[in-house]
């Protein structure tokens, strides 16, 4: 998720444009397993069009970092979904007195979330949030990658580290998102990065699946990268005064009303004929040339009203489906999730433990394929 400084103006004239199954909770243990469908590999279909799931922050900041818990990819296997997202910050594993010094002890940890995920038939997908010399939080990093051949190096070298220790862990079961949400650069130097860490990655092991973000940090469909073999990942914040109402990193948000759903952006209304229009048409051409499109971030803040935030919801999920597109929620708890949001109004069901937001729950299980 980017934390977007640029977005301190006025939503309601800001040109975004420009940039870029019902269940009881008593029951779930009852839910089928959601194993990935291998015929549809022979058949030539977005595969990624099977994978249903979350964002999991333990490894998001490294101040903040925790151990990934193995109840946690348990009680997204028995809700029903198979698809966890792990937006990493690169400092976790590595030496503060030189970026080539990778701590093992910490990529133990990282090893114990892919075995998770092995264990509850969920895949994992690891992404770099903060990579070396890129980053859409604060501090901003020391080098540019996509001007210092150094930060290069040290991306390629840490991506390959990755690929050596996972080499042999299925591509269906583990796959790699290199970086989060590139933002105003242009094609061709986001192509010069991508293609090292490709070839990096690949050059130890040829088969593990690659997912790249679009560019304006996740926006833009990456066209510059359709020869290179890569799924491509969106990243569906629109229109953003419904997805981050509020959200402290964000912008100013003094002036802006309460938005509500369908929203009004100008002259252009923000529906679902809206969401089909300036979202997924674009994408969806992307996806017509043979780029497979997964959608790696999608969700609201908890400060958005809840009615909103379900409207704006339902007409996303059921676009994504229309189209046939896996996706990964921002996040599973916390804020932007179904589970411990802290939401005002929204009235939660107590479950082991967790505050469940039913509603979204219910809403988000509508949209999986059920076997």
């Amino acid at each position: 998720m980017k934390r977007r400084a640029f977005l301190g103006k006025t939503f309601s004239t800001f040109p975004l444009y420009h940039i870029f199954k019902s269940f009881s909770l008593g029951e779930v243990d009852n839910q089928k397993d959601k194993g990935i469908n291998e015929k549809s590999v022979d058949d030539g279909k977005n595969i990624w069009g099977q994978f249903f799931g979350f964002n999991l922050l333990n490894y998001f900041m490294v101040y903040g970092k925790k151990p990934f818990q193995e109840e946690e990819f348990a009680l997204i296997h028995r809700l029903g979904f198979n698809f966890v997202r792990l937006p990493m910050d690169y400092r976790c594993w590595t030496d503060e007195k030189s970026l080539y010094q990778i701590r093992e002890e910490d990529l133990k940890e990282i090893d114990k979330a892919v075995e998770f995920g092995k264990k509850y038939n969920i895949h994992v997908c690891l992404n770099f949030h903060r990579a070396p010399g890129w980053t859409v939080a604060k501090p901003d990093e020391a080098m540019n990658l996509w001007l210092d051949e150094e930060a290069q190096k040290i991306c390629c070298y840490h991506w390959q580290t990755f690929a050596k220790r996972y080499k042999d862990i299925e591509p269906m079961q583990l796959s790699f998102n290199l970086l989060n949400e590139p933002g105003n650069i242009s094609a061709e130097k986001h192509k010069n990065v991508i293609s090292k860490l490709v070839d990096a990655i690949h050059s130890v092991d040829e088969k593990r699946p690659i997912h790249c973000d679009g560019r304006l940090w996740g926006a833009m469909p990456p066209d510059e990268l359709s020869d290179l073999g890569i799924i491509a990942d969106l990243h569906m914040y629109r229109p953003f005064p419904i997805t981050h109402y509020k959200a402290s990193w964000a912008g100013q948000w003094d002036n802006v009303p309460v938005p509500d759903y369908p929203y009004k952006e100008g002259d252009f209304v923000w529906d679902k004929e809206g969401i089909r229009e300036k979202v997924i048409n674009p994408w969806k051409k992307l996806e017509d040339k043979g780029v497979p499109v997964f959608v790696g971030e999608f969700g609201a803040f908890n400060q958005t009203p809840h009615k909103a935030v379900m409207g704006w919801l339902e007409d996303t999920l059921s676009l994504f489906h229309e189209v046939g597109w896996g996706w990964s929620m921002w996040n599973f708890k916390g804020p932007f999730g179904p589970i411990d949001s802290d939401r005002m109004d929204v009235e939660y069901e107590e479950w082991e433990g967790n505050k469940v937001d039913r509603q979204m729950l219910t809403l988000l299980q509508k949209f999986i394929p059920q076997k």
